[in-house]
């Protein structure tokens, strides 16, 4: 099932081509209408395999092909009419596609003024929005967890796309523009009023998250990822911080103090929205911050204390005001999340109906509670095994940091292949200080060859390895075994009662990309297998989706 069968809208009011080149020069598109008559639409689709009868067909300029050139396919399939630019315009006309068409220059900026003209959704639910290298996943999880309490609540991210009892695989972080917009008039139509998503940098970049506008948007941190795209981490941070300016958001929440470097990139990004004239709300982390908060933010964590497997604390407003909860999840960093994803939620919200929300925050078993597939998921508790999507340094860090126990941690990763090489001996090198054991292994390589992916990785762990032995620290061991599955048994294998087996990287994922062909494989499934072969007791698995193209595209 993929994202238009599962939610397309069950109804939508026709639009004519000339009514909606009038609404892209509004937006600031000018359009020209070519072709034969005019047309009407009820859909937009990029792809002309999913094309259905009554769609605009949307041409874009590619690397290798242009989309115009599969019109007549879409055309077939029951397409009106066509988006494109003047190199498509050309190819219409020189096969013959006998349908009106847009004229844009920018096909992919007007790709979401047109989705949302078509699917009206600036009448559809209320969107928060996250942003940030890490957490967005378990932010966006607890935050409709909360929502749930007073409304229904859809979600939009990495692992599922949920509508009340309609769920499917998600096939990125975030989908194109036409697949978000029919999502969320498709939500509104059934009921749901709010909407909790991933915004990932790649979707900013790519804009298909065009047309769309935040209620609540919220951040996370900023660490080393993605730069294979974005080049260096100012523009990476100039991608994320586009998310706050005041044509896309009501409201920032910023958290201030959740990473060390030296660029202070909440500060940064909390001074970018209120000069923008975004109303900005700043969280400092208190207890759990990687350092200490310049000046005073809006809220403040305290009041820490563990609670079972996670922690109980305390949000204060300079005002005086206290917001009370706790997160059953392993991690500081999960109170981090849990902590953004509570002031997201009423900040959405005027302060004098802010009562059922402080009452649900504050009960135990409470929203924060509930284990997100992949994401510190919990396999088995002696020895502690653990399923985490940690996939870059910031993150493995966060997850061994949060996993530290009374005996060896025992630590199975490995590096994507075809993203940020940099990173790679960075992460090796993380492991070598949080880990006592490492097993690096493979991620999914895509269509380079694995063993040299590995190889940077284990150089990484290896001058960590030797500094420490070198000053008689402590002693790590580093192994490399592939394929992945052997590598999480040698993991079981090894560990002892009171040993803590992390494997990172993939979480919820259940297909591997080797050469472009997708292998099976989970390491939750894994690791539980591995367990039970040895003897050991496991947990009930916590993930309630998965499916044929979930997780291999995911890391964006």
């Amino acid at each position: 099932m993929n994202v238009r069968s599962g939610f397309r809208p069950a109804q939508v009011a026709p639009v004519s081509v000339t009514e909606l080149a009038e609404h892209l020069d509004a937006e600031g598109y000018p359009a020209q209408r070519v072709g034969p008559e005019d047309a009407h639409v009820t859909g937009i689709a990029m792809d002309s395999r999913k094309v259905i009868d009554g769609d605009l067909y949307v041409g874009v300029s590619g690397a290798q092909h242009h989309g115009a050139d599969y019109a007549r396919v879409a055309a077939a399939s029951g397409a009106r009419a066509v988006l494109t630019d003047a190199r498509g315009a050309a190819r219409l006309a020189a096969d013959g596609v006998g349908l009106p068409a847009i004229v844009v220059t920018d096909v992919r900026g007007a790709l979401g003024a047109a989705s949302s003209r078509i699917y009206r959704s600036d009448d559809a639910a209320q969107l928060y929005g996250v942003t940030g290298t890490n957490g967005k996943t378990t932010t966006t999880y607890f935050m409709r967890a909360l929502l749930d309490k007073t409304q229904h609540t859809g979600l939009i991210g990495t692992i599922e796309i949920r509508a009340k009892e309609r769920v499917v695989p998600s096939e990125f972080t975030t989908p194109e523009a036409p697949e978000l917009h029919a999502l969320l008039m498709s939500m509104q139509q059934d009921g749901i009023s709010a909407v909790a998503m991933e915004v990932s940098s790649h979707s900013i970049s790519y804009r298909r998250i065009a047309g769309l506008r935040y209620h609540v948007a919220g951040f996370t941190n900023l660490t080393q990822d993605h730069l294979d795209l974005h080049g260096s981490m100012q523009e990476y941070f100039e991608t994320k911080a586009a998310l706050f300016d005041p044509q896309r958001c009501d409201t920032a929440v910023i958290t201030l103090n959740a990473t060390d470097e030296p660029e202070h990139w909440g500060e940064k990004m909390a001074r970018h929205a209120a000069e923008q004239g975004t109303e900005t709300i700043t969280l400092d982390l208190g207890p759990v911050a990687a350092r200490a908060c310049e000046g005073e933010a809006d809220w403040t964590l305290t009041e820490l204390t563990p609670h079972g497997l996670g922690h109980r604390f305390t949000l204060r407003h300079h005002d005086g005001t206290e917001v009370r909860s706790s997160v059953g999840l392993p991690g500081e960093f999960n109170v981090a999340n849990a902590a953004l994803a509570a002031l997201m939620v009423l900040h959405g919200s005027p302060r004098q109906e802010w009562g059922p929300l402080l009452d649900a925050l504050a009960v135990e078993p409470g929203p924060f509670d509930n284990a997100v597939p992949g994401r510190m998921e919990v396999v088995s508790k002696r020895p502690a095994g653990i399923v985490d999507f940690a996939h870059n340094a910031d993150g493995l860090a966060q997850a061994l940091k949060s996993v530290r126990g009374d005996g060896r941690t025992i630590l199975v990763f490995g590096a994507t292949g075809e993203r940020d090489v940099s990173k790679r001996p960075i992460m090796g090198a993380v492991a070598a200080r949080g880990a006592d054991v490492i097993i690096v292994t493979d991620d999914d390589p895509h269509h380079e060859d694995p063993a040299p992916i590995r190889q940077q990785v284990r150089a990484g762990a290896i001058e960590v390895q030797q500094e420490l032995t070198a000053i008689g620290e402590r002693h790590i061991e580093v192994l490399e075994i592939a394929p992945r599955a052997e590598a999480i048994e040698a993991a079981v294998a090894m560990a002892d009662a009171d040993d803590v087996i992390l494997v990172a990287g993939r979480g919820h994922e259940t297909i591997q990309d080797v050469a472009g062909d997708p292998v099976p494989l989970d390491d939750r499934v894994e690791l539980r297998r591995a367990l039970s072969h040895h003897g050991w007791i496991t947990t009930p698995p916590a993930s309630t989706t998965t499916g044929p193209d979930d997780g291999i595209l995911n890391k964006s």
